[in-house]
């Protein structure tokens, strides 16, 4: 991709949501390479699926020969950004803030290239703030901040009016990311800020300030907020945000969140996450509409996403999870992952020592699951081929089960038919 194609890319993903001055942003890419930087706040020490669609904003600038930064907000992550809450964040200690930082940071460089032609900058805006007293920093930045035009801010204005109301910790958020981009216009030569739609309040407060202190005209580019078609946040499940920390979010559960995107939100998904390009994109668009039931997209973004953030090895392993679930084999398992795989199946507490000696009755067993409400119905289920151990036929309806038997540390399988599965563990 051109410096030139960059907008036009940009556009038919769905990705500029506001810009400053298209046609002057237009411009300033096709004179040369820029510098862009996107803030990430560090209020966890993993990023999570909402912060790929600024990751991916900084990607796409890269490939397209501009070079940029990311920068942590360690100074920033200590008051916190109101824009878009409806009340104050709680404060981190300064230990967590940095563990914060550090956790966010590897991150970032699994997405960016920071030794390339166009190597990325990864910066901390702690690094500027730390030694800045507050008289110097009312001096020089605070006296060219219009009180007026930052209470005329959607993100200031919301909050003033809600029940929790705007702190002056909080409402001074708005000065310290203004300034971040005339530091690093100043030092770095950046003219471009980009970021999520939630984000235009505090860009165009940069934009004002870089024209005050330096006389500068500087750019600022949004992108629409991650969101499902009724207008909820992606990225968030019953028990949790999704993580890009496998640790956190294993490569089971991100590849399933994403094989699950309902019909009306997956074509957005890969324009907005992906690199697919708009041939493939159309085409998968195509597929949706006529088939929906195949969820070929649903299948095409979840091996995009979970290979990309998690490789190679991370999706085969996504992939094989999900196998099992349908029936294949399980092989060698652990506790934990058959957790993940099977977290939605009734399961029943057993003593381990049912195992040991003659074993426990595979009748019995189905019974103690609830997947048979008597032992002639175990049996007539045998019979018929429609009972598994471990995804593997029973064919017997008198074997006994032993510690030989589990799947993984304390976990046995049992299914009866297709999909009907129930764990038993023993403790």
């Amino acid at each position: 991709m051109s410096q030139t194609d960059l907008l036009a890319e940009l556009s038919w993903r769905g990705l500029i949501h506001q810009c400053t001055d298209q046609e002057g942003l237009s411009k300033l890419l096709g004179s040369g390479p820029q510098t862009v930087y996107i803030g990430f706040d560090p209020t966890a020490s993993s990023l999570h699926v909402g912060s790929m669609m600024q990751l991916m904003m900084l990607r796409r600038f890269q490939k397209a020969g501009h070079r940029p930064i990311a920068l942590v907000g360690g100074a920033t992550g200590m008051i916190g950004d109101p824009s878009g809450k409806s009340e104050e964040r709680n404060l981190l200690s300064p230990e967590q803030l940095q563990a914060n930082v550090d956790g966010v940071a590897g991150q970032m460089r699994k997405f960016l290239d920071f030794d390339g032609q166009h190597a990325a900058l990864l910066l901390n805006n702690f690094d500027w703030m730390q030694n800045y007293s507050y008289l110097d920093f009312l001096r020089d930045v605070g006296k060219s901040f219009p009180v007026g035009a930052m209470l005329g801010k959607e993100s200031v204005r919301a909050r003033l009016e809600s029940e929790a109301g705007l702190s002056y910790t909080e409402f001074s958020y708005m000065l310290l990311q203004a300034f971040d981009f005339v530091q690093l216009c100043k030092t770095h030569g950046c003219r471009i800020q980009a970021g999520g739609s939630d984000q235009w309040g505090n860009i165009t407060a940069g934009i004002d300030l870089a024209r005050r202190m330096l006389g500068e005209q500087v750019f600022g580019i949004t992108a629409p907020l991650l969101t499902t078609s009724d207008g909820r946040k992606m990225g968030k499940t019953e028990s949790g945000a999704i993580w890009l920390d496998a640790n956190r979010t294993s490569p089971y559960q991100f590849y399933q969140y994403w094989r699950n995107v309902d019909d009306a939100d997956v074509m957005r998904c890969i324009a907005y996450l992906t690199e697919i390009d708009r041939e493939e994109y159309q085409e998968l668009s195509q597929v949706t509409e006529n088939d929906p039931g195949r969820r070929t997209a649903q299948n095409r973004l979840a091996e995009w996403m979970t290979e990309f953030v998690h490789g190679s090895d991370g999706l085969t392993s996504a992939v094989k999870a999900s196998k099992i679930l349908f029936g294949g084999e399980i092989g060698s398992q652990t506790d934990s992952s058959l957790g993940e795989i099977f977290a939605d199946v009734p399961s029943s507490q057993e003593q381990k020592d049912r195992l040991q000696g003659e074993g426990y009755w595979i009748v019995e067993a189905l019974q103690a699951a609830g997947l048979v409400g008597s032992g002639g119905e175990a049996r007539r289920a045998i019979k018929d081929g429609g009972v598994y151990l471990n995804n593997e036929r029973v064919t017997d309806d008198q074997y006994r089960l032993t510690l030989d038997d589990l799947a993984s540390e304390t976990v046995l399988i049992l299914r009866k038919g297709k999909r009907n599965y129930a764990l038993l563990k023993f403790t």
